[in-house]
């Protein structure tokens, strides 16, 4: 049932959103040299590597950290626009069809972050990832919590990384048709509400809500 729910709303999706991806797919063209996706080998169902595409945001000669935050530098003008209304996100409706995700379910990891938290990950690759979850919903400004501490990337490896863990969890063992759609349109209103859903917190605080996960 959930498989047909996405090869329906992904095919949909893409006609709906052709119009939209096609002048994205322009503006990322002109506005700084490389290609027009980006793809980034990620860990999906099962342990099985796939290819997520995104139309790219970033520099293409900026290699650096795996998280972006602040007013990072690698983000290019068309970048900054398409990451706020999230329409970077629209070349997954694709990964959807094909069967690497899933439109709801816990965000695909990069290897190296599965690998951190690899017996976690056993019960959450149980299911497809998704374009979008409740995690990917409380930390819309991610990049901006990101930005207030001194090591980002320690930071989501320790703080965040395990909360959205724990969030994904939650979802494999209670996940539905319905809260799926709730999910979704949750998502749909945030990003045109341009809500930043999560503000700003001290490490300590973060730290203190999700358990010590620095092991």
């Amino acid at each position: 049932m959930k498989r047909l729910f996405d090869i329906l709303l992904a095919a949909i999706g893409l006609i709906l959103a052709a119009p939209v991806m096609f002048l994205a797919a322009l503006a990322v063209r002109f506005d700084t040299p490389g290609p027009i996706l980006f793809r980034q080998k990620r860990i999906g169902k099962d342990f099985r590597t796939f290819e997520l595409l995104k139309f790219r945001s970033m520099r293409v000669a900026n290699a650096g950290s795996q998280v972006t935050f602040g007013e990072d530098l690698r983000i290019t003008s068309s970048g900054r626009w398409l990451r706020k209304v999230k329409f970077d996100e629209l070349p997954q409706l694709w990964n959807v069809l094909r069967g690497d995700m899933s439109f709801v379910g816990p965000r695909p990891e990069v290897p190296q972050y599965v690998e951190l938290y690899r017996d976690r990950y056993e019960k959450l690759l149980g299911v497809r990832p998704g374009i979008t979850d409740r995690a990917s919903i409380k930390y819309r400004s991610e990049s901006a919590i990101l930005g207030s501490v001194d090591d980002p990337e320690n930071y989501y490896r320790t703080v965040i990384l395990p909360d959205k863990i724990a969030m994904g969890e939650e979802y494999v063992e209670r996940h539905s048709v319905v809260g799926d759609i709730g999910i979704i349109l949750q998502t749909v209103l945030v990003v045109f509400k341009h809500d930043e859903c999560v503000d700003v917190q001290a490490p300590a605080v973060i730290a203190k809500s999700t358990g010590d996960h620095s092991r």
